[in-house]
């Protein structure tokens, strides 16, 4: 299946907002023991509502900074898995994601057998994603206008049914391309619900502390899915038919339902549904457009996704026509940037909550990677850049994800969470086609080495832009002293709170 009290920019950081800080010295020795720290079922359900001790200058190393309150560690990489709500969604996903990651496998090449026509593929995922394109950003108002434990329920039961629909017809060799194009076409009018959704529905699991490392939890569930599911398929295939596979898939969603419907509600953290009135699309586009902390944030999004992220489009023409390798270092090329996407998930669920020069930073250095592999002299080569380029893709993500639900409040969540879906997956129908003309004129190094310096680019301006909004510069200091760093951003005088706090 691919983002409390109202949240503002200030909470992008690394800092505890859960509790109200006690006064100096009233801390009780319950609130000063350390976090539980390892596998779930270790202590408490939920241990972040402890009160929190009151930061000083000496135990705290950004207390009094002007860019942030007390820093709080996170609380190791499985912190969420405390959750017991969190649990049972993270179960689910498991076993649902394994199941649609065998029906992507299936599908394709269903239609391919069907057709033995690449075009025809293409045509496939096209009607997939071209309604998210279309209403993407009237799924994140649906989002807000109803509980999305429910709404969640019946989008995983339509899902689910689609795949028993397919199966059915694949079973009974019923089924043809259009009947393939129609049902992904469905399928894509249930993700434009689905998706933003999913993606807010985080944050009424878990407290905002542990937000990131929920999304980074559900992305390296994902990505694990991505190295069995496909697996998984190819011998299901082979031995039986593409028609079982959708066959699974259509039962794995019971898995998801079942942990949703196995939620304690007392433990859940629902927003309010909005009531519905004219103009709450244009309120939520409103809203991004006036906080640069969510606005710059998207737009690079927006850039990475459309030219970043081509990879079905590029890999396949490395391999056949630059390395001229067969199909099973082909399928090696994808694994190798899965493996990465799994250890940048892996990796930001160790962090605390992101902050905006390591959403920044990440863009930058999967563009510059990216620009790299371009020139790749060798297959093994590519093969070990395009693992780097799959952890700093995933951090830019996870980081984004994370970033925009703890800036947003609650009530615009869903909607922003529909423009991220939009602006990161909906601007593959116009990338694609671009990335893939030039591939087809000049060769995928060319390709490849134009996303890279997009994806760069863009990570350049949108740093310099919220650098000057926040009033901060890049400080060099060649004797830091214990400590210190060499390089570090810092205000140029005070900055304006917010932003420089997110950056």
């Amino acid at each position: 299946m691919t983002p409390p009290a109202a949240a503002s920019a200030a909470a992008i950081r690394t800092d505890d907002l859960t509790a109200d800080p006690a006064p100096a010295g009233a801390a009780t020795a319950e609130s000063q023991a350390p976090a539980p720290v390892g596998l779930p079922g270790t202590g408490d359900d939920d241990p972040c509502e402890r009160p929190a001790a009151a930061p000083t200058a000496a135990s705290d190393p950004a207390a009094g900074s002007p860019t942030g309150a007390g820093f709080t560690r996170p609380g190791g990489m499985f912190s969420s898995l405390r959750i017991r709500n969190y649990r049972y969604y993270f179960a689910g996903q498991v076993v649902s994601n394994t199941g649609t990651w065998m029906q992507r496998i299936a599908q394709d090449w269903l239609v391919l057998s069907l057709t033995g026509s690449p075009f025809a593929v293409g045509v496939t995922t096209a009607m997939q994603f071209l309604p998210m394109l279309l209403l993407g950003l009237f799924g994140g108002v649906l989002a807000d206008r109803m509980p999305k434990r429910r709404l969640l329920i019946a989008t995983q039961g339509a899902m689910g049914l689609l795949a028993a629909g397919l199966a059915v017809l694949t079973v009974t060799g019923t089924v043809t391309a259009g009947y393939v194009y129609v049902f992904a076409l469905l399928l894509g009018l249930v993700t434009v619900v689905d998706n933003p959704t999913r993606q807010a529905f985080v944050s009424e699991m878990v407290p905002p502390k542990d937000l990131s490392n929920a999304v980074s939890l559900n992305a390296a569930n994902f990505q694990t899915a991505r190295l069995v599911g496909p697996a998984v398929a190819g011998l299901l295939i082979a031995a039986v038919g593409s028609g079982w596979a959708f066959a699974v898939n259509a039962l794995s969603f019971a898995a998801v339902i079942g942990g949703l419907l196995a939620m304690r509600e007392s433990e859940l953290r629902p927003t309010a549904p909005i009531a519905r009135r004219k103009g709450q699309l244009r309120e939520g586009l409103t809203y991004v457009r006036e906080r640069p902390e969510l606005l710059w944030p998207m737009v690079l999004a927006a850039f990475i996704g459309t030219f970043g992220f081509n990879f079905p489009t590029l890999l396949s023409g490395f391999a056949y026509d630059t390395f001229k390798v067969g199909a099973g270092e082909y399928g090696l090329l994808n694994t190798a940037m899965a493996v990465g996407s799994l250890t940048g998930a892996l990796l930001a669920a160790r962090r605390g909550a992101p902050r905006l020069r390591r959403l920044v930073g990440a863009a930058i250095a999967f563009g510059a990677l990216e620009v790299l592999a371009a020139f790749a002299p060798g297959y093994w080569t590519f093969a070990g850049l395009l693992t780097l380029i799959g952890v700093f893709g995933l951090t830019f993500n996870t980081s984004v994800n994370s970033a925009l639900q703890l800036a947003t409040d609650p009530e615009m969540r869903g909607r922003v969470m529909g423009l991220l879906v939009l602006v990161f997956t909906g601007g593959t129908p116009i990338g694609a086609p671009l990335v893939g003309w030039v591939t087809d004129l000049y060769g995928p190094r060319l390709g490849l080495l134009a996303c890279g310096l997009v994806s760069a680019a863009a990570a350049g301006v949108v740093a310099v832009v919220l650098a000057r909004a926040a009033d901060l510069k890049v400080r060099v200091d060649l004797h830091p002293g214990a400590g210190g760093r060499v390089v570090a951003v810092v205000p140029r005088t005070l900055p304006r709170r917010e932003l420089a706090t997110a950056c």
